[in-house]
């Protein structure tokens, strides 16, 4: 085996030979392959019909287990495999080829058993790539760096293609790893960074083809080919096949994902790109490319509005990391030096504000590039940092996006105005990332709807005037005495609609106005519209509404309240032995309970006395006297039982100390009510019944000490050099220490007892 803290480059290793004498070979042989064949990646089905499903996860299920052989190997195998087996290379070339990307991934059927096995051939891929850019694992097992640069490089085991197709496939979760993964590789092999020189030019012709299958030039542009005199005719995006065209798209979407992902994975690789003139070819190309391709998407009549709907959804995502590549370069060449403080901050700003300076005549591609970036914070960043900055030359740069805007005839988000300043900037630019969108909707009649990220920021807020409005009630009337002065015989109605279309600009608005470019909707309204009136809201007092309303301590309603009614506190002279001395309240009750104390059982009438004079009602002809002979109350003197009534009762209050009467009462209450229990409780619930067993067993036990019966000892465990676990280490102990108590140490009581039982002739 190797020899420990020696590199593997210079390892050697004695294996036996063909006629069983050893023979010494460098640790690095092909004779120390395995004989393994790697079958190719093929990508899941997209019917998704189970014939190609079960196919699928056959084949995949070969690669994971072989690629988890494969890392499951030591550190001088895994070289050996990695670095002379051609198949294992054909493999994993496949899958960078063949993997769907992220876009692709909701074409993929949901079979659950596509998805997982899908999802492990991912991450066996990622790793062997991930241990295959690593040169060292341990202390013991590693490569010398020289010799680990010059054997990935020499057998192609990474290259710009790979490391491309890498950051698109596994940047989504893994950036970190990523970033370590190539920065090791091109910090141990520099051609690396001769090679990405070399990839950039190739890059950009991707830009080219695209322009040349459209028919369009861009400035800066190399001829792909001699153009032929009707080739303008001939090739435009509206005359090309429907299959060209969503081939073009795709091609583009596919290109624009995975260099957007290589530069935001490795950021270095940014002043590569950039020396090449790579932004400047990049803002031509959307310029010259993007309106084209969205026009043909949105006109043509696709014979699968699904596809259209795909191919559309993909031009946008090509749109916006153009976008977010341009921030990148800028970002990583100019801003980050500038925001570090190092040297030559001047050079780094002026080149910033050069490009800016170069992206004003891109009207489209300024416009999409300042509602995801806003430009206003980089030049706040700037002129934070660097406080000798040209003011006018800002003020232009800031003036020309404010154009382009008004240019493609779209309205600039209300928290990029200069009335917000860089912190509206930062929001916009904040908000704008999560949720971008470049294409440019109207309606059929002309009108312009809001696109994505306006239909997210244009939130207007309340005023105090009670319509939306973007700035306080104070600003409002600055603007509209501004505009006012100008043009007075306009109605302040009509100039906040105005200021309401174009984002509170007066600038834009007077221009607009002077100019005749006013939007179709303010065009057709009343030049002198008043200023709709404010309504006026109801007071509160009159709407409101609780328990207090119309009391006497309503000062809402009330002009007079009496005043000695209410204190704070204790009141003043009065203590607490007082309040309690105080029988005021038993004295007015007094007479209310002296009326239960005349208790009349008869009254007798004397012949020729009127009844009214007895407070009795007069004797009624229609009164139903039937059954008046069965005498029912206090009144009851007889003894039979089954007239027998409830005696007439004293109210309680009334009684003057008869105590056994009441507690004879109450047995007399008690007894009903406990027979009625027990005749309801003649047949208990047989639950119920058990669940008293069982407390009664259980108190049992408790008192007798009884235990639950013992677990199972197991002293077996697992084989040795795997490990026990802590039962079978204390079964093991418990039998050390009791074994005692069985075995030969009992063999006289056992002898005895077999004796005794006449097993043994005495």
């Amino acid at each position: 085996m190797a020899c420990a803290r020696v590199p593997l480059d210079e390892q050697q290793v004695s294996e036996p030979g063909p006629l069983g004498k050893e023979h010494t070979l460098p640790a690095l042989h092909p004779a120390r392959k395995e004989e393994r064949c790697f079958v190719p990646y093929k990508p899941p089905p997209e019917d998704g019909s189970p014939a190609e499903a079960e196919e699928f996860l056959e084949h995949a299920k070969f690669i994971t287990e072989d690629l988890e052989w494969l890392l499951a190997l030591p550190h001088d195998k895994f070289w050996c495999q990695v670095v002379f087996d051609d198949s294992l290379q054909r493999c994993l070339d496949s899958y960078l080829h063949h993997a769907p990307r992220g876009l692709d991934l909701a074409a993929l059927p949901s079979s659950p058993a596509v998805v997982d096995m899908q999802r492990c051939v991912h991450r066996a891929v990622f790793l062997t790539f991930l241990r295959m850019a690593t040169h060292k694992e341990s202390k013991e097992s590693f490569l010398t760096p020289a010799v680990f640069g010059e054997i990935i490089y020499e057998n192609f085991l990474f290259d710009i293609p790979k490391i491309l197709d890498l950051c698109v496939l596994f940047g989504k979760g893994n950036s970190q790893l990523l970033n370590k993964m190539i920065d090791n590789i091109f910090t141990q092999q520099p051609s690396y960074y001769v090679d990405l020189d070399e990839t950039v030019p190739t890059v950009l012709q991707v830009f080219d083809t695209i322009l040349d299958k459209c028919g369009l030039y861009c400035e800066g542009a190399a001829a792909m080919e001699p153009m032929k005199l009707n080739s303008q005719e001939q090739r435009t995006a509206m005359t090309m096949s429907q299959q060209d065209l969503v081939d073009l798209v795709l091609y583009l979407c596919d290109s624009t994902t995975t260099i957007h992902a290589f530069l935001d994975i490795f950021p270095a690789a940014c002043s590569s790109f950039h020396s090449h003139g790579f932004l400047s070819r990049l803002t031509s190309f959307y310029e010259t490319a993007v309106p084209d391709l969205e026009k043909a998407v949105k006109k043509r009549n696709f014979d699968d509005k699904g596809l259209q709907e795909d191919v559309w959804k993909r031009l946008s995502h090509s749109c916006r990391k153009i976008v977010e590549m341009a921030h990148l370069l800028l970002h990583h060449t100019c801003l980050q030096p500038i925001l570090e403080g190092g040297e030559n901050m001047q050079t780094f700003a002026e080149e910033l504000l050069q490009h800016f300076t170069s992206f004003l005549p891109e009207k489209r591609f300024l416009s999409d590039y300042d509602e995801q970036f806003s430009i206003a914070d980089d030049i706040s960043l700037l002129q934070q940092a660097l406080p000798l900055i040209d003011e006018t030359r800002t003020s232009y740069l800031l003036q020309g996006v404010a154009s382009a805007w008004d240019s493609v005839g779209r309205r600039r988000p209300r928290s990029q105005t200069p009335h917000q300043g860089a912190a509206g900037g930062a929001a916009a630019s904040a908000s704008s990332s999560s949720g971008f969108k470049v294409q440019e909707e109207r309606e059929p009649d002309g009108g312009e709807s809001l696109r994505g990220a306006e239909a997210m920021l244009d939130v207007p807020r309340k005023g105090n005037d009670g319509a939306g409005c973007a700035v306080s009630e104070a600003e409002l009337e600055s603007l509209l005495s501004c505009i006012r002065e100008l043009l007075p015989d306009l109605g302040e109605g009509f100039l906040l609609a105005c200021l309401q279309e174009y984002g509170y600009n007066s600038e834009l608005v007077i221009n607009n106005i002077l100019e005749d470019r006013l939007a179709p909707n303010l065009d057709k309204m009343d030049r002198a519209m008043p200023r709709p009136v404010k309504e006026e809201l109801p007071d509160v007092l009159n709407v409101r509404s609780n328990v207090f309303d119309d009391d006497e301590f309503d000062v809402f309603r009330r002009d007079q309240v009496d005043m000695s009614r209410i204190w704070k506190g204790r009141r003043k002279g009065e203590s607490a032995q007082e309040l309690l001395n105080d029988k005021q309240h038993i004295a007015e009750q007094k007479a209310r309970y002296q009326a239960y104390e005349t208790v009349v059982d008869e009254v007798v009438v004397q012949p020729g006395d009127d009844a009214e004079a007895y407070d009795l009602d007069a004797y009624d002809d229609e009164y139903d006297d039937t059954y008046d002979m069965s005498q029912v109350g206090a009144n009851d003197l007889d003894g039979d039982s089954l007239l027998s009534r409830r005696p007439f009762t004293i109210p309680q209050i009334l009684r003057k100390g008869n105590k056994p009467e009441l507690e004879e009462e109450d047995e007399e209450e008690e007894e009903p009510l406990q027979n009625n229990v027990n005749r309801d409780q003649f047949v208990q619930d047989p639950a119920l019944l058990r669940e008293r067993a069982e407390a009664r067993r259980a108190s049992m036990h408790q008192r007798k000490g009884f235990r639950a019966e013992p677990r199972p000892s197991s002293v077996v465990g697992q084989p040795k050099g795997q490990g026990q676990n802590l039962d079978t280490l204390l079964d093991r102990r418990k039998k050390e220490a009791n074994k005692s108590r069985g075995a030969n140490h009992s063999r006289r009581n056992m002898a005895d007892r077999k004796r005794n039982k006449g097993m043994i002739p005495s």
